[in-house]
C-alpha cells in the first residue's frame, strides 16, 4: 500500500468517475468500494468510497455532497512520452475547453488535469536560459501541448 493516497471528493458521482478515469489509463482497475450505512448523510447503500488505481497509483473517490467542489489549485499531472499519449489523453479528459491554458484541461467532474510532455521538463531545465525563456514563452500560448512547437522554440527556429 503507498503511504499517501490522493481522495477525490464528488458530488455523488464517485463511481462513475472511477469507472471512466479506469477507461482512459491503461494498466488501471478499481480495487473495491465501501457503501453508507444507516444514519449517513447519504441513503444507506449509496457507495461511499471507490478505491481505484491508475496505471500503479492508488486513488480514492468519495462521494460527498456539493459541498466542497474541485479547483484548479490542485491538478493531476500526466507525464506523457509523445505527442500522441498527449493527444490521447486531451482527447478523452478535455471537457472545458474555455477552462484549458498551458497543458491544463479539467475533465467533466471538474477535476484538473496537467497533461505534459516528459521533453518539457528537460526543455526547461536548460542551462542555457535564453532556450528555456523561449520554451516558457510558447508554452503561455498554448492550451495543448505541441511538443515540435516547444522543440521549435528551444531550438530557437
Amino acid at each position: 500500500m503507498q503511504k499517501i493516497t490522493p481522495c477525490l471528493w464528488f458530488d455523488g458521482q464517485a463511481e462513475e468517475a472511477a469507472s471512466f478515469y479506469v477507461s482512459v489509463f491503461k494498466n488501471s482497475r478499481i480495487l473495491g468500494l465501501n457503501r453508507y450505512g444507516e444514519g449517513a448523510p447519504l441513503p444507506a447503500g449509496t457507495v461511499l468510497t471507490v478505491r481505484f488505481e491508475l496505471d500503479g497509483q492508488a486513488f480514492v473517490a468519495l462521494n460527498g455532497t456539493p459541498d466542497f467542489p474541485f479547483s484548479p489549485a490542485i491538478s493531476l499531472v500526466v507525464n506523457c512520452a509523445s505527442q500522441s499519449e498527449v493527444d490521447d489523453y486531451w482527447q478523452k479528459l478535455s471537457a472545458h475547453q474555455e477552462r484549458e491554458q498551458c497543458g491544463w484541461l479539467m475533465d467533466k467532474y471538474g477535476v484538473s488535469w496537467q497533461i505534459v510532455p516528459v521533453a518539457l521538463q528537460q526543455m526547461l531545465g536548460s542551462e542555457d536560459p535564453a532556450r528555456s525563456q523561449r520554451v516558457m514563452t510558447a508554452l503561455m500560448a498554448m492550451k495543448k501541448l505541441d511538443i515540435a512547437a516547444l522543440q521549435s522554440a528551444y531550438d530557437g527556429r
